[in-house]
This record gives structure tokens, sequence and C-alpha cells, in this order.
């Protein structure tokens, strides 16, 4: 939507998110929520009184709604009404939902290896890698530049991580050795996993869909996702008897990463397996 079509109201609330630095993705979920009230009413949405919003949150729940997709609605519209409304009336009549808490799928050490034998490819192989052997998020991985491996402190350099903070995470010799043979044969430039399209990184699609496929390739019956690598990851250094205060990785300088904890590459596989 251009700046001509935009209206006041959602180009003021777009300047309110831009001022408090929220990221694109915080953008992008705010606004659909207020759209979705917006539809809902038939009308523009600060004209929406505390039974409007009631009943848009009872029809959502109606709608089997998940607990999270729910209080990212609530997020963005309490947003809404509270700093670009200043309608705190409304906002307080918003409450969010309780989510279930349920235990992560977890991969065991063989599985993990059977699954990064069956990626799809070097490139893929090297990814699904530091996303188990540093416990990196999606996002992290895609965001990795050849220059944010350090080879002499034995570091992982992950910039703007959750949260938009900087932290080194360690860095195991199997999987820079891994990460070589990628470099040497992959040659990347500006990221360390180029997508399809020229100058960009991979995309969380191009992931997933490279996940997926190995998971079925090494005929993994759990659900399997990028995620499950940094739960897995997290798991098995506790199973290691690691504090797990320990395993959450430093945001300060490389020496102070703990390398003794350097999770064990799955047993019976060498890295270029």
């Amino acid at each position: 939507m251009t700046n001509e079509t935009m209206s006041p109201l959602r180009r003021r609330m777009i300047e309110d998110m831009t001022i408090r630095n929220f990221g694109p993705k915080t953008h992008h979920d705010y606004i659909r929520s207020v759209r979705s009230l917006t539809v809902f009413l038939g009308r523009s949405p600060d004209t929406a009184s505390n039974e409007d919003v009631r009943r848009f949150q009872l029809r959502l729940s109606s709608d089997g709604i998940s607990a999270a997709s729910m209080n990212n609605t609530v997020s963005g519209l309490r947003f809404f009404f509270r700093v670009t409304l200043g309608r705190t009336d409304i906002a307080s009549h918003l409450p969010f939902v309780r989510q279930p808490h349920k235990l992560p799928v977890v991969l065991s050490p063989e599985e993990v290896s059977r699954f990064l034998a069956a990626a799809p490819g070097l490139k893929y192989k090297a990814a699904f890698s530091v996303a188990y052997g540093a416990g990196l998020r999606a996002s992290e991985v895609m965001s990795l530049k050849p220059t944010d491996i350090d080879s002499k402190r034995m570091v992982i350099r992950v910039e703007q991580g959750k949260g938009r903070k900087d932290r080194y995470v360690m860095l195991s010799p199997q999987l820079l050795e891994l990460l070589r043979d990628w470099w040497r044969v992959g040659q990347p430039e500006g990221w360390l996993f180029p997508g399809r399209v020229l100058g960009a990184p991979l995309t969380t699609r191009q992931l997933n869909r490279a996940c997926h496929a190995a998971a079925q390739m090494a005929e993994l019956e759990k659900p399997v996702s990028l995620h499950t690598l940094r739960h897995s990851f997290a798991t098995h250094l506790l199973e290691q008897n690691i504090d797990i205060r320990v395993s959450r990785f430093c945001s300060g300088t490389p020496s102070s990463t703990p390398r003794r904890f350097t999770p064990r590459w799955p047993p019976g596989r060498s890295a270029r397996s």
C-alpha cells in the first residue's frame, strides 16, 4: 500500500511501531490484527466499543483459532487501542488466552544423524548442522555470513538474533570442517547460505521444504522442523549433565564462551558422512 492510499490511522500506527523500533514481522502481525477487526466490524476500527472487541474475540474463538494466534491478535489490538488511539479502556478489556504447555519434539542423536545424512545437498546439510550444532533459530541460520565464522576462536557470531541481540555461539571442529566443505563447493558470497534469488539468503520456505524432505527421506515418524534441531541440541546438552544456564550462550566476548561444552556429533557418523 502506497503512502497516497494509506489511511491516516494506519500511517499513525506504523509510525508508532517505527518509533519503538519494532521489527518487520511485528509490523505485519499488528497491522493484520487491526485489519481483521476492521473486516469484522465493517467500519473504521477506531469506532469500536468494548462490546465490539468482545464479539470479535468470541468470533475468533468460535472459528477455532489457536491460543497462540489469538494472543498475537490481542497484542496487536492492545497496541492499536492503547498507543495509537490512547483508549486504554478498550485495551484493558482484551484478555490474553491461556496457552497449553506442551513438550517440544526432540530427536535422538541417532535420529539427528539420519536426518543430516538425508539432507538434499551439502548446502542444506551444512545449514541443518549449524542449527543443531550451534542451537540456532531458522532466522539466525538464514542471516549468517561467511565472516561470522571465526575459526581462530571457534565461535559463530550471531548478529541481531531474537530480541535484536548479538551473541556468540560455540563452533565444534566437526562443524567447522563441514562448513569448509560447503565453502569449497558452493563458494557463497554475501550470505553463507544463499537462496535461489541472486543476492538473497535462503528463505524460510526453502529451509522448511528441505527440512521436511530430509525427515521423509530419513523415515522419521516424528514431526520435524528446523526448530526441532534447536530443541534437540539443548536436550542433548542436558543429557550430558551440562547446566542449562551454561548452555544458554553468552552475549559477551568470544573468550567467555564455554568451549568445553561442545555437543557431541551424532554417534556413528562423521561430519563428512
